[in-house]
């Protein structure tokens, strides 16, 4: 078997409101060593905020220029899906992981999330909160309830056995995620591109346990009931009534 190169990885995120904090990942991400010494390539999508993140960015970019920092923004707010096309779309590495500008997810695991690539078992990697033995802050029962809902009705129809469908830690080969035609714009991704990419062909998919280091609302979370039922209507839609 014949191991893939991986060269360069795009990190993409998506920002809303996260000038307080957005450099506090970008550090994160900066003092992460990737094995076989891949290289990053970071990707910001302001989505038309309203606080200084656009200022915390270029500031935090003049301050790393030995950072690769490719920063892009929306003139008008879209949601989260809409920067992640964006991203997903500028991205050149040979892989693209989606990272969060909050501080929920930890960067020193793109490691985890990259070994079965590098070990060439894997197109696709999620990283999963419900399996494994790393921390995880104890908080909301009942988005625990839905995010194993969700994930239970999205397998049902993609038939995968995935534990954490609506986890942000979801690794792509490049070339899939660029082919595949994505179209929710808010927090509908999640459901969308796992029914899509469920349907590549032959494409290998594998799941790995990441830490989780939720917030609440207080602290700046931002989905809330709504787009679960957003995500129930997704799943459906992008499973039976549009397969394109």
């Amino acid at each position: 078997m014949q191991l893939p190169v991986v060269r360069k990885l795009s990190i993409v995120i998506p920002a809303y409101n996260e000038g307080k904090t957005i450099h506090y990942i970008l550090d994160r991400i900066k003092s992460v060593q990737l094995i076989h010494n891949i290289e990053k390539e970071i990707i910001i999508v302001n989505d038309c905020s309203t606080d200084d993140t656009e200022e915390a960015v270029q500031r935090y970019i003049s301050n790393n220029p030995d950072l690769n920092i490719q920063y892009y923004k929306h003139e008008k707010n879209q949601g989260k899906g809409a920067a992640l096309h964006t991203g997903i779309a500028k991205a050149t590495g040979d892989y693209v992981v989606i990272q969060d500008a909050d501080l929920e997810y930890d960067p020193h695991e793109y490691n985890i999330l990259l070994q079965p690539v590098v070990d060439g078992h894997a197109d696709v990697v999620y990283g999963s909160r419900f399996m494994g033995g790393n921390p995880h802050r104890i908080l909301f029962f009942w988005h625990t309830i839905g995010n194993k809902f969700l994930t239970f009705l999205s397998n049902m129809f993609t038939n995968l056995n995935l534990t954490d469908m609506e986890t942000c830690y979801k690794l792509f080969r490049r070339d899939i995620i660029q082919n595949i035609q994505l179209k929710e714009k808010r927090f509908g991704f999640e459901p969308e591109v796992t029914a899509k990419v469920a349907r590549v062909p032959g494409v290998r998919i594998y799941e790995v346990g990441i830490s989780y280091y939720g917030r609440t609302y207080e602290e700046g979370k931002k989905i809330n009931w709504k787009d679960g039922f957003r995500a129930i209507y997704c799943i459906l839609k992008y499973n039976i009534w549009d397969r394109d």
